[in-house]
């Protein structure tokens, strides 16, 4: 039985994902919650190598959209079986840089692949262990874009894509949350950062409050 809790934070390219997951890591630390901070592609050795694969700009050979598909799906088995799994049935609280919806939206909105192949995926690798929160950091990617830009960090392969893959990607996360409400939380990214924090505070606490005894 899995006693614990599983957060999940999401977002495209601008949006200050990590930013936000700094703020939770010192926001529930300054509340003396203990969370195993785990990220997508990888949390696990070796489904850090297949991320290191995924993400590595390659210039010899173009991946397939179905081979990224599979290989986000390899490296999910491998983190549900020995990292997030482990943790849950322990009680433990278990929050990941990205999880099951980035395929969703990015291989399915972006990359366009049907969506029942990734929802046979779903149900064979991920089954119901879904997370009890997602916080989904939205923003046009156009501003995105532009905030990307200004941030001046080399690009992996799926950053160097073109804005259109952005706003398929974008428009499939918002419609995900539109179809699980309960579960993800939208948080408009394009707010002050001080505004995006609050906005995460008062989430995390009404989930705090219904879920810590």
């Amino acid at each position: 039985m899995l006693t614990g809790k599983f957060i999940t934070i999401e977002g495209t390219e601008g949006a200050g994902k990590s930013t936000a997951v700094q703020f939770i890591k010192n926001y529930l630390l300054q509340l003396k919650i203990d969370v195993i901070w785990t990220r997508e592609p990888g949390g696990t050795d070796l489904a850090e190598q297949i991320r290191n694969l995924l993400l590595h700009p390659m210039s010899f050979e173009e991946m397939e959209a179905e081979t990224e598909l599979l290989m986000m799906f390899a490296a999910r088995a491998q983190h549900l079986k020995k990292c997030i799994l482990p943790a849950l049935t322990a009680g433990k609280w278990v929050a990941s840089d990205r999880f099951i919806d980035a395929s969703y939206a990015y291989q399915g909105g972006g990359r366009n692949i049907d969506m029942h192949f990734i929802t046979s995926l779903d149900q064979w690798i991920v089954g119901d262990v879904y997370p009890h929160l997602t916080l989904l950091l939205d923003i046009d990617p156009a501003e995105g874009f532009k905030r990307a830009e200004k941030r001046g960090t080399d690009k992996d392969r799926i950053e160097q894509e073109k804005i259109e893959f952005f706003i398929r990607v974008r428009d499939t996360y918002l419609a995900r949350a539109k179809q699980y409400p309960e579960r993800i939380k939208v948080i408009d990214a394009s707010e002050p950062l001080f505004i995006v924090e609050n906005q995460i505070r008062s989430i995390l606490d009404q989930f705090i409050n219904a879920n810590v005894v």
